[in-house]
C-alpha cells in the first residue's frame, strides 16, 4: 500500500467519524427534544399529574438529604497505637503541628489530667517536658478509666535524659 492510499483510507474513515458524531448529536437532540415536548403536554393535559411527579421527586430529595449516613457514628479522637512492652518508639503529640511543643511526663499515670505547673520547677524541671521525636522504650502499660494501655511508662533513650523514665499518654508514644 502506498502512503496515498494509507491518507486516502485515513481521510475517508475520519468523514465516517464526523458523520457517525454528526447523527448521534442530531438524535440526542430529537430525543431530548420529545422528552420535553412530552413534559409539556403532560402539562397541559393533566397538570395534576405533572405537579405530583415533581412533588414526589421532591419528598424523594429531600428523604435522601435527611436520612444521613450511619446514625451509630461517634466523635473519636486518634487512635492508640497497639504498644509492646520493650518495643522503640518516639513522643509525638498527634493534637498538635507545633514542632517546639513538648510532651508531659509524670511520675505516676493518671496524674496528667490533675498536674498544677504554676510552680517554675514543673514549668522548667528536668525532664519533665520532652521535645516531639524524643526516642523511648514502653516498659509498663496502664489501663484506665475503660480504656486498654491508655498511659505509656517510657524510657528515655538520648540526651540529658537518658535512663529516666516517666508516664505519657499512650496516644503521644508513635
Amino acid at each position: 500500500m502506498s502512503n496515498e492510499e494509507n491518507v486516502n483510507k485515513t481521510e475517508e474513515n475520519v468523514n465516517k467519524v464526523e458523520e457517525n458524531v454528526n447523527k448521534s448529536e442530531s438524535s440526542v437532540k430529537s430525543v431530548a427534544g420529545n422528552l420535553v415536548s412530552s413534559i409539556l403536554n403532560l402539562k397541559e393535559k393533566n397538570p395534576k399529574v405533572f405537579f405530583g411527579a415533581i412533588g414526589g421527586v421532591v419528598v424523594l430529595l429531600i428523604i435522601i438529604m435527611a436520612s444521613g449516613g450511619d446514625s451509630s457514628s461517634s466523635v473519636s479522637g486518634p487512635a492508640i497505637k497497639n504498644l509492646v512492652v520493650g518495643q522503640k518508639y518516639v513522643l509525638k503529640s498527634p493534637n498538635t503541628y507545633d514542632k517546639a511543643a513538648t510532651i508531659r511526663l509524670v511520675a505516676v499515670p493518671g496524674t496528667i489530667a490533675a498536674y498544677d505547673d504554676t510552680e517554675e520547677d514543673d514549668r522548667t524541671g528536668v525532664c519533665k517536658h520532652m521535645p516531639q521525636g524524643t526516642p523511648v522504650t514502653v516498659t509498663d502499660l496502664q489501663d484506665f478509666s475503660g480504656k486498654k494501655n491508655a498511659f505509656a511508662k517510657v524510657q528515655m533513650l538520648e540526651g540529658e535524659c537518658q535512663g529516666k523514665d516517666g508516664w505519657v499518654l499512650s496516644i503521644n508514644v508513635q
